[in-house]
């Protein structure tokens, strides 16, 4: 993926990826044609940007100059078309069995009820709130559906909600979603293996030779074979450093006069829901259910469960606002750990504050937070409509054991051949994905996922403002009981760096969403990269509006290097 120099101005921005299941999109369109003629996927910001913002002792002048900039982030936010947005073709192909339904009545069976459905697309397709109002629920005082007219919201900051186009989901007959459905069977084994026990446990190790055999399984790997230490890593540069939790999800955080230990609340080992027919099926329709909260017994995040615990109840860009909050706190801030673009850097009187300083950064989290949401939400309620992994869990387990060979020719043949399916069913009693939170999924779809897309952008800010490259010594890791952090002296100790512990933050986030069961993998890696681009398209914009001449330098999730 390639885009212009920051200091032309100009984004050329093509679709975010390839294709998600690895080929090219079915009956890809053309998104808008330029005056050469040239079809683009994603509109281009004008050949010039206007700034740094000049100083004007005239005030008309600097009337003048204020609304050219923000006419020129009018014209890069709200170009002269919107792209189209490619879907994967399921929801035609396999009507009604391979969509998002959760909420909706459905049958015995799990399967949503036709006219239900058709109300759910229809408010969609008008976009008026009062058919939103109508879209009907499973059963009496359900759950709601989690925010779907957001997607249609406008924004005066950043591209339009709808102007960024995502790969289409990966299709529910592909081997890509059979390996993905396998890694999250394998999440639920391992749910309460300490993560420091992973390349020591006989179940990761089997996990691990499994995942390997799948072609499809977008994974680390070391020399072509998954091992107990990739095992459910992210992968991107830092991913593999260290040990599996980022620094920033245990150090302590320095906020104001306060200093928060992240001694999480637990939840009790060995307790997983949905695992019983009649208990997904209500799930499946909406059942409203509490999580049992242990606020005596906390510690640090050690497991799969705390990991998911963490991000069932995270505010949302709490974990970056923490990280920035560890990194602010550290010795040698500003000079050893600032981004050298910051123009305050090696300033002889002065420091940063409105711009460029504490209140500018800790604000921007929270601003491209909630932009990355809204983006989120279009993405997962008017494209994808992606099948959340518990949904497809009752597809197999169906397929198996209810109506054998009920989804011949939905399910692909790896996601029924695996040991792990023998192993979940001898433990939970069947085939359906546990599920880490009593309700299970959030009430949207599954493509893509919001934590992540929120991980995306508040870590590119992050790596934006602060030294990538700057190491981060002393590494840290939970004691074997959880209460307390002891040194870490294993596998990579001496190579952590603030950016790949961001880039670890972001997966481990992301990882947080896959091991109750709720996410995918590939919900999770192309989020990160709308999120990147929705933060970088913001930096973009707010640098035209600075007096200060300034620069952001960032890694790509990709590995690539850039300056906006």
């Amino acid at each position: 993926m390639e885009f212009a120099t920051a200091e032309r101005g100009v984004i050329d921005a093509p679709i975010l990826g390839e294709h998600a299941n690895g080929d090219a999109p079915r009956n890809r369109p053309r998104h808008g044609v330029g005056d050469d003629g040239v079809a683009r996927w994603w509109p281009a910001a004008p050949a010039r940007w206007i700034g740094p913002t000049q100083p004007a002792p005239d005030p008309a002048q600097r009337v003048r100059h204020g609304r050219a900039v923000r006419s020129q982030a009018a014209e890069l936010g709200y170009p002269t078309y919107l792209p189209e947005h490619p879907d994967n073709g399921e929801e035609s192909d396999y009507p009604f069995l391979a969509v998002y339904s959760k909420g909706l009545p459905h049958n015995e069976l799990g399967e949503v009820e036709p006219a239900a459905y058709r109300m759910l697309r229809h408010a969609l397709r008008t976009g008026h709130p009062a058919d939103f109002d109508r879209i009907p629920q499973g059963i009496g005082n359900a759950r709601k559906q989690l925010g779907p007219q957001g997607g249609l919201a406008l924004d005066l900051l950043g591209p339009d909600p709808q102007a960024l186009v995502v790969p289409p989901a990966p299709r529910v007959d592909s081997g890509l979603v059979a390996a993905e459905m396998a890694e999250l069977y394998w999440m639920a084994l391992l749910r309460d293996v300490p993560f420091t026990e992973f390349e020591e446990s006989p179940l990761a190790a089997v996990a691990a030779a499994d995942l390997t055999r799948y072609a499809a399984y977008r994974g680390p790997r070391e020399n072509g074979i998954v091992t107990p230490r990739t095992l459910f890593r992210g992968d991107t540069r830092g991913d593999r450093t260290g040990p599996f939790i980022s620094q920033f999800l245990l150090q302590t955080v320095p906020y104001g006069t306060y200093r928060i230990p992240q001694l999480s609340d637990t939840v009790q080992p060995g307790v997983d829901y949905a695992t019983e027919f009649g208990e997904w099926l209500a799930v499946q329709r909406g059942m409203v259910a509490q999580t049992p909260r242990d606020f005596v017994n906390t510690r640090y995040i050690q497991t799969p469960r705390d990991m998911g615990h963490y991000t069932h109840f995270d505010v949302l860009y709490q974990p970056y606002l923490y990280a920035c909050l560890v990194l602010l706190g550290m010795p040698g801030y500003p000079a050893a750990l600032q981004d050298h673009g910051n123009p305050y850097l090696h300033s002889p009187n002065q420091v940063g504050f409105p711009t460029f300083g504490t209140p500018h950064l800790v604000t921007m989290l929270a601003e491209v937070a909630n932009r990355a949401i809204k983006h989120t939400e279009y993405q997962q309620f008017f494209v994808h409509r992606r099948l959340r992994p518990e949904a497809l869990g009752g597809r197999i387990e169906v397929h198996l054991a209810h109506d054998r060979g009920r989804y011949d020719g939905i399910l692909h043949p790896a996601m029924l051949d695996s040991e792990v399916l023998d192993r979940v069913r001898g433990t939970f009693g069947s085939c359906l994905l546990p599920q880490g939170f009593p309700e299970g999924s959030p009430m949207s779809p599954s493509y893509q996922s919001g934590h992540s897309t929120v991980a995306g952008a508040c870590v590119t800010v992050l790596k934006a403002w602060f030294n990538e490259a700057a190491p981060l010594p002393d590494p840290v890791v939970p004691s074997p009981d959880g209460k307390t952090l002891v040194p870490y002296q294993g596998f990579g100790s001496d190579g952590l760096t603030v950016g790949g512990e961001l880039n670890k933050l972001a997966s481990n986030v992301g990882a947080g969403r896959a091991m109750p069961g709720v996410h995918y993998r590939s919900d999770n890696t192309e989020a990160f990269r709308l999120g990147e681009e929705i933060a970088i398209r913001m930096l973009r914009e707010k640098k035209s509006t600075y007096r200060e001449s300034c620069a952001f330098s960032l890694t790509r999730f990709d590995g690539t290097a850039i300056t906006v």
